[in-house]
Parts: C-alpha cells; sequence; structure tokens
C-alpha cells in the first residue's frame, strides 16, 4: 500500500490485550512498508476517528476488530473517496469470511498492502449502513437479554445460554406490515431478517454470501412459525438443511419498508443494538464502499 493509512483500533472490544494488538499492528506494517498510523480508541469514539480520517484525506481507513467496528467504519467510509481495509479481531467475522480476507493478522495485512481493492454494496436503514445485516424480533431481544446477564457478572456463553433459556419461555411473535415496490401485506414473524446481498440457506455455506456486489437487499421471515417449529427450524439450520423449509419465507428486493406496532423499535445492525424510529425503511447502495480484499489467483 503506497498511500497513506489509518489502522483504528477499538480498545472498547472483548478482544482483549489492545495495547499488545496495536503494537503487532505497528510492526507488522513498518516491516510490510505499510505508511500507516495506528490508533486505539474507545467504542464510542471509533465512528469519530473514522471520519476525521475521511475528512482529512487518508486514502485507506483501516478497521481492527469485529464486525461491529468493521462496520462503524464502514458506514463513514461508504460514499467517500477513502477504501476500506480489514483486520478481523471479532469471534465470527462474518464480513470478512465472505470477503475471502485472511483472518491471522499477518495476513489481513498482507492483503491490506497489496492494495487490491474491488466495490461492494451497503444496506441501510432509516440512513443508517449495515455491511452485513439487520434484524428486528427474537435476535435482538436474545442480545439485549444477553448483555443485561454479563452486566451481571456471567461469561459471554453463559449469559447467552440464558438469555436463550428467558426467550424459549417468553416466546412471542412481532407484527408487522411489509412494504416492497409491488405489494404489502401483514406478518406475525418471531423475526424480520434484511441481509446486505442474499445468504446462504443450506450446504456448508449457510449463513454466508457468495458475493457482496449484487444489488439487493434479503428479507427473511417465519410467518406464523410456533415454539416448537423454530425449534425444528434450528435444528435444519445446524445440519445445513434449510433450503426448502416451509416456515421460512425468503424474498430479495432492492427496498423494503417494514411498520412495526409502536413508534420505537430495538433494531440489530450489524450486532449493535440500536432503537429506531419506525417505519424502517431499508435500501441498497451498489457499489458505494471500496474494500481492500485479496487478489484474484491468476490461471495457469
Amino acid at each position: 500500500m503506497s498511500t497513506h493509512g489509518v489502522v483504528i483500533v477499538n480498545a472498547g472490544s472483548g478482544i482483549g490485550g489492545h495495547d499488545v494488538v496495536a503494537a503487532s499492528i505497528r510492526d507488522l506494517f513498518k516491516e510490510l512498508g505499510i505508511d500507516a498510523d495506528v490508533a486505539l480508541v474507545s467504542g464510542r469514539d471509533v465512528a469519530r476517528a473514522a471520519r476525521r480520517a475521511v475528512e482529512d484525506g487518508v486514502s485507506v481507513v483501516i478497521a481492527a476488530g469485529g464486525d461491529g467496528t468493521i462496520g462503524t467504519v464502514a458506514s463513514v467510509v461508504a460514499g467517500s473517496s477513502a477504501t476500506l481495509g480489514v483486520i478481523p479481531l471479532g469471534t465470527l467475522n462474518h464480513f470478512a469470511k465472505d470477503l475471502h480476507i485472511p483472518l491471522d493478522l499477518e495476513g489481513a495485512a498482507r492483503t491490506i498492502a497489496g492494495g487490491h481493492s474491488i466495490a461492494i454494496d451497503v444496506g441501510e436503514v432509516n440512513g443508517r449502513s449495515f455491511i452485513n445485516n439487520a434484524s428486528i424480533g427474537l435476535y435482538v431481544r436474545l442480545v439485549w437479554e444477553r448483555e443485561k446477564e454479563r452486566r451481571h457478572g456471567h461469561r459471554k456463553w453463559v449469559a447467552a445460554a440464558v438469555a436463550a433459556g428467558r426467550l424459549w419461555q417468553q416466546y412471542r411473535r412481532v407484527r408487522v406490515v411489509v412494504h416492497t415496490r409491488n405489494k404489502h401485506r401483514v406478518v406475525r414473524t418471531p423475526f424480520v431478517f434484511v441481509g446486505n446481498n442474499e445468504y446462504q440457506l443450506d450446504g456448508f455455506q449457510l449463513g454466508g454470501r457468495t458475493r457482496l456486489d449484487g444489488g439487493a437487499l434479503h428479507v427473511l421471515m417465519a410467518p406464523g412459525m410456533t415454539r416448537i417449529e423454530l425449534v425444528k427450524v434450528l435444528l435444519r439450520a445446524f445440519t445445513g438443511r434449510l433450503h426448502g423449509e416451509d416456515h421460512l419465507e425468503s424474498l430479495t428486493t432492492s427496498e423494503v419498508s417494514i411498520q412495526a406496532w409502536r413508534r420505537r423499535i430495538g433494531v440489530s445492525l450489524d450486532g449493535e443494538l440500536w432503537i429506531a424510529e419506525t417505519p424502517l425503511t431499508f435500501r441498497i447502495r451498489p457499489g458505494a464502499l471500496r474494500v481492500l480484499v485479496p487478489a484474484p489467483v491468476a490461471a495457469t
């Protein structure tokens, strides 16, 4: 990477050892000849640091953290002249996996040094961007309950188990009105999932995306699904056999509006919780974000 960059490391993430991580990135980039400043910032200052970098004309803004951190930086970089670099430091790293960005620090750094970029789509809801997905309903409640348990001192996976048990006991569906360009309908569903491009629902790529430049949102719902039916679907998901599941309704569209039963509603945006005003208006922004990815292997 011959141009100047800034690496934003989220000091508020759960990876721990942030000073060591920042120092490792600084040393590795120096070895690779990458001209980049490394900024260790608190979680609430990630967006501010990214905006400052873009306003200063930085060519490459690099997000070091989980999907939430990467999504925050990407939302600032999208639509600007800057390019996004990714150093995946999270637990799941969905975005990096879907773009085939190496999950190890050295591999990710070498990808950035390679300088090969592509233009991908970005999802948007009520003016806020997302790189993976947004959802309402069951998952939002699961995250909400999990974080409440973590504040009480429980470890992440214990908190998740407690939260799942509570949701099982208090299972409910949300009533929404879904508007697309062609029609609208009333749905009672445990969740509404909106993905930035289409997610795979079967096989070994369950939950992944084969492309992020298809120019479409992927809307997934489960109208009328009962608690027992939800367990069956989850079991099918774990065995990679979701394709053709009768209870799931899937559609692709460039825009969709969701009117919920109340004025404000919880939304999971790339795994981060947000209280949004309804209706929720989703759209796709084709090619809005340039991101550094591994260069394609030349055919022999």
